[in-house]
C-alpha cells in the first residue's frame, strides 16, 4: 500500500509573507515534485502569478476562503492531484489571510475520500513581527491560526530580536507547544519548517516530546503553570492549553468514553488534541489520537514505542474550554479518585446518566 501524501497548511494573516516564503522554498530540491493549492479571495486571484514556480502541480482556487465556501472545490482538487500525478511527494496548501485551519483540517482528517490518500503534516503560521501584536489584538482569525500551528514563523524581524522579544513572548503563550522561527532571507528551509513530527501511517513517530510538546506549558507534574501577562489581550485570554498526563495503562472503553464526552461538550471550542495513550488490552504498541474540534483523526497504532517514556499524554489547546470540567472528566474515567466527582463506572453504567452532562 502506498503511504499517504503529506499535507502542510500554510497560514497567516494577511501581509505576513506567506507568497515570499513560498516562493523561496519551492526553489530546495526537497520540494521537488510538491503540489501547490493556492486560495486566492476575490474574484480576481493574483496570488498565483506571484508564485515563481508554476508547473502542472500549482492550483488556485479562487471566489471564496478555502476554510468556508471552496471547501469542497478543495477536496475533488486533491483527489484530480493524486490521480493525475503519480509521482506527487507533498501538497502545500496557502490559505487566504482570513482564513480559519479548522475546517480545512477537519476535511483533510474525516472526508472519507481523502483519508488513505493524503495525512495531515502540519500547520505553519506566519506572523508579521511590524504588524503582528495589533493584527492578533484586533482579529480572532489570527489568533486562531497561531494557536493551532504546528510551527510559527516570525517575519519582517529585521526590525532586531530585542525589539521582536515581547511579540515572541505573546505567541509562545498562545501556543506553547509551537516552536517559533525567525524568518530570514535563508531561513526557515524546507527541512525546519515542514514533517512537522504528525503521526504518520506507516508507523513512524520518531519524537513523541517534539509532537506533543507538553512540557512546554506545563511543569513535570503535568499541571499547568500559572504564567503572569500584566498586558491582557481579548482574544489571547479565551486560550487555554492543557495537558492531562496517566502514567499507567488505561483501557480502551475509558478513553473513548473520555473523548465522546469532550467532543459532545467542549468540541467547538477544542482547536487541537494530540495524544499518545498506553493501553491496557495491548501496553506495547501505543494508540496515537488527533483531533480538531469534535472531529477525531481515526486512531491508529504504532508498532511499538518510540521512545522509554509510556503513560497517557494529552494536549489540548481550546477556546472558553471549561478546565476544570475537562480534569475532572479525565480523572473519572482513568480511575484518578477525586472529591465529589463520578468514577468510571458511575459514568457509564448509569443508566439514567445523561450523555455530556457536567460532572
Amino acid at each position: 500500500m502506498t503511504a499517504p501524501i503529506p499535507v502542510s497548511l500554510l497560514t497567516g494573516f494577511l501581509g505576513s509573507g506567506k507568497t515570499t516564503l513560498l516562493n523561496r522554498l519551492l526553489k530546495e530540491p526537497a520540494l521537488a515534485d510538491t503540489a501547490v493549492v493556492i486560495n486566492e479571495f476575490g474574484e480576481i486571484a493574483i496570488d498565483h502569478l506571484l508564485v515563481e514556480r508554476a508547473s502542472e502541480g500549482l492550483v488556485e482556487l479562487s471566489g471564496g476562503c478555502v476554510c468556508c465556501t471552496v471547501r469542497g472545490e478543495l477536496v475533488d482538487t486533491l483527489l484530480d492531484l493524486a490521480r493525475r500525478m503519480p509521482a506527487l511527494k507533498r501538497v502545500i496548501i496557502e490559505t487566504t489571510g482570513l482564513a480559519d485551519p479548522a475546517p480545512i483540517l477537519q476535511a483533510l482528517m474525516a472526508h472519507p475520500g481523502l483519508l488513505g490518500l493524503f495525512r495531515l503534516d502540519g500547520v505553519i503560521a506566519m506572523v508579521d513581527a511590524v504588524n503582528g501584536d495589533a493584527t492578533l489584538d484586533r482579529h480572532e482569525e489570527a489568533v486562531r491560526q497561531v494557536a493551532m500551528a504546528d510551527r510559527i514563523v516570525l517575519t519582517k524581524s529585521d526590525l532586531g530580536e530585542a525589539a521582536a522579544a515581547p511579540l515572541r513572548g505573546r505567541l509562545e503563550r498562545l501556543n506553547p507547544g509551537a516552536p517559533v522561527i525567525q524568518g530570514s532571507a535563508d531561513r526557515p528551509t524546507a527541512k525546519e519548517l515542514l514533517d512537522c513530527g504528525l503521526y504518520d501511517p506507516s508507523g513512524k513517530l520518531p519524537d513523541v516530546e517534539r509532537w506533543l510538546r507538553a512540557e512546554a506549558a506545563h511543569d513535570h507534574d503535568g499541571h499547568e503553570r500559572h504564567r503572569h501577562d500584566h498586558d491582557h489581550h481579548h482574544h489571547d485570554s479565551r486560550i487555554r492549553t492543557v495537558s492531562l498526563v496517566h502514567d499507567r495503562p488505561v483501557p480502551f472503553g475509558a478513553i473513548e468514553t473520555f473523548l465522546d464526552l469532550l467532543r459532545s461538550t467542549n468540541g467547538e471550542r477544542l482547536l487541537r488534541m494530540k495524544g499518545i495513550v498506553e493501553l491496557a488490552e495491548d501496553p506495547g504498541r501505543p494508540l496515537v489520537l488527533h483531533g480538531v474540534q469534535n472531529i477525531l483523526h481515526p486512531p491508529a497504532r504504532l508498532a511499538a514505542w518510540p521512545d522509554a517514556g509510556r503513560g497517557t499524554r494529552l494536549v489540548l489547546i481550546a477556546i472558553d474550554l471549561d478546565e476544570d470540567y475537562v480534569r475532572r472528566l479525565f480523572a473519572a474515567v482513568t480511575g484518578k479518585p477525586m472529591t465529589d466527582t463520578p468514577d468510571r463506572a458511575a459514568i457509564e453504567d448509569n443508566p439514567l446518566a445523561i450523555a455530556g452532562a457536567k460532572l
